[in-house]
């Protein structure tokens, strides 16, 4: 092979290699849309599936975006990353999403449970995790570790595993905290909203018992700020799209 025909071979397997690398490359942003667009349709499948729930408990199903923006809020100002905060913002409203499995007459009851109505209602934690927990995407994952953790107590006492302390994920912690506070001033079924002070004193006095008192004691501190926050999201009512693409 003469010197021409090396150099013409050379540039000839040059450009092949040079096509290949495209083609790959091109092949490998094809598959992860492909997969970003399935995620993202599991992920409004597991919504409306959290909405549904959360419509037997509120008539509005604002409360689960709420529960979103808020845990966001609140793990900023505890000093949590912008890529983590972001990430609760989406797992926190499929927290609850185990209750589309609690019939309405244990749900909706208006006075206290019977033991096996409280066994029932405390299956719905489980029940959320068997849900979201079969999938290795890490959102869908921190989705399940919320919808087992949000209902431990700090003093152990609290369910499905009795968790104590920091045992209970920190993530946990802080839905625990702005689910509590949002849906005692939110109207049920079976009672009227608490005033936000009433609300707050509610909180104040699980410090250290149902609640970490350190986050409690964040939330408080800040509390015109989430106030603020909750009335501005009762006003635009975000929708799916906002709350998975902002940021």
């Amino acid at each position: 092979m003469n010197t021409l025909d090396k150099n013409s071979f050379s540039d000839s397997a040059s450009l092949q290699m040079q096509k290949l690398i495209e083609d790959f490359g091109r092949m490998y942003r094809e598959r992860n849309e492909a997969l970003e667009e399935v995620a993202r349709a599991h992920h409004e499948a597991l919504f409306r599936l959290s909405l549904a729930a959360d419509l037997k408990d509120d008539d509005t199903g604002v409360h689960i975006i709420r529960i979103g923006y808020l845990s966001e809020a609140l793990a900023l100002v505890l000093g949590q990353s912008p890529a983590m905060a972001r990430m609760l913002r989406k797992a926190a409203p499929m927290h609850d999403i185990g209750k589309i499995g609690i019939p309405d007459a244990v749900l909706k009851k208006p006075g206290a449970f019977s033991s096996q109505e409280r066994v029932t209602m405390n299956q719905h934690s489980e029940m959320g995790a068997e849900i979201l927990g079969r999938s290795r995407i890490p959102l869908f994952q921190l989705a399940a570790e919320l919808a087992l953790a949000h209902h431990e107590r700090w003093d152990g006492t609290g369910y499905p595993a009795g968790l104590q302390g920091e045992a209970i994920p920190l993530t946990g912690r802080i839905v625990a905290v702005v689910d509590f506070f949002d849906a005692l001033t939110m109207d049920r079924c079976y009672r009227l909203a608490f005033a936000d002070d009433v609300a707050l004193q509610m909180l104040a006095e699980q410090r250290g018992l149902a609640f970490d008192p350190h986050i409690v004691d964040i939330f408080l501190a800040n509390a015109q700020t989430f106030i603020s926050l909750r009335d501005d999201i009762n006003r635009t009512r975000p929708t799916f799209n906002q709350l998975v693409d902002n940021g």
